[in-house]
């Protein structure tokens, strides 16, 4: 929440010209002017500006409210997971009809131990040819360092333009699996966009229904003005299989895309109650079929 607000501070002082870009919208007849990423907050404590909730999703149980496992009353043949599973298959045929989108990108991870600084950036992505724009904002030891990808192009390699100030000038060449990405991430340029985080979570959660060892809640939350199904999924005891023990995850009700993750690692004594934060991921003021070209990835 610090770094953003110094933006906004930084919006008034930079007057309106710098404002048109922090005014992107969701849809032609659905403005969001908002950019609101809080970090993440342990359950029952939500931290400034954070989702709030709203009332329970038609069905579902109300906030906070978990549902069991093979809980009774439950058809033999369902899951918790269910529902969670279909909302990610709508959000697969949304996102299959989008040709490119953009929007903010808030993450924060856990990179060898240590929580990184939360980061902001511009994001463009493009499904086909598979491509990525990524413009730091924050934080200020990374703020203005870009990144641009377009698989088949460049020999399949990153054009990374460094922050200024650094010791590299200009735009430099480097490999999406070179070592010195994983210094400050989890993942991969490949592992990114919505697409990405939907089919992994299909796979993840179909592959969890077989274990029936999944806690489900879901509640209705606004997050950054879009009203959203709140998954929250915890697991109920170790398993290799099992990527985290929880997993809350913010659905949009119109798109169905999932516009916030966040993983929370197995909670130890003496640490959160609810985990550790392994990594959270925010895509805001999405904006669909912007008709962005390879110069938006490969800026000059």
């Amino acid at each position: 929440m610090t770094c953003l607000r110094r933006w906004r501070r930084r919006l008034a002082r930079t007057g309106p010209a710098l404002l048109v870009a922090f005014m992107v919208t969701a849809s032609a007849s659905t403005p969001h002017t908002s950019l609101v990423a809080p970090a993440a907050a342990q359950p029952g404590t939500p931290a400034p500006g954070a989702p709030t909730p709203g009332a329970p999703a038609p069905g579902a149980p109300a906030p906070g409210t978990p549902t069991q496992p093979g809980a009774a009353g439950n058809p033999a043949n369902r899951s918790p997971l269910d529902q969670p599973i279909a909302w990610l298959y709508e959000a697969r045929k949304f996102h299959q009809t989008l040709s490119d989108y953009t929007c903010y990108m808030v993450t924060r991870e856990r990179v060898r131990g240590v929580l990184q600084k939360e980061n902001v950036m511009q994001f463009k992505f493009r499904p086909q040819p598979f491509s990525v724009y990524m413009k730091w904002l924050s934080p200020a030891d990374l703020a203005s360092q870009e990144v641009g990808y377009i698989h088949g192009k460049n020999n399949n390699m990153m054009r990374v333009h460094p922050k200024k100030g650094g010791k590299l000038v200009g735009w430099v060449n480097i490999a999406p699996n070179d070592p010195r990405v994983f210094e400050h991430s989890r993942h991969s340029i490949y592992e990114a966009g919505l697409g990405n985080a939907i089919e992994l979570m299909i796979r993840n959660f179909e592959k969890e229904k077989q274990f029936n060892k999944t806690q489900v809640a879901i509640a209705e939350y606004t997050y950054n003005n879009r009203r959203c199904n709140r998954i929250e999924l915890t697991r109920t005891e170790r398993n290799q299989n099992f990527y985290c023990y929880r997993t809350v995850v913010y659905i949009d009700q119109e798109t169905k895309l999932p516009i916030r993750m966040e993983n929370y690692d197995w909670p130890v004594q003496g640490g959160a109650s609810g985990g550790d934060l392994i990594e959270m991921f925010a895509y805001i003021d999405l904006h669909f079929n912007t008709r962005v070209t390879d110069n938006d990835f490969f800026p000059r």
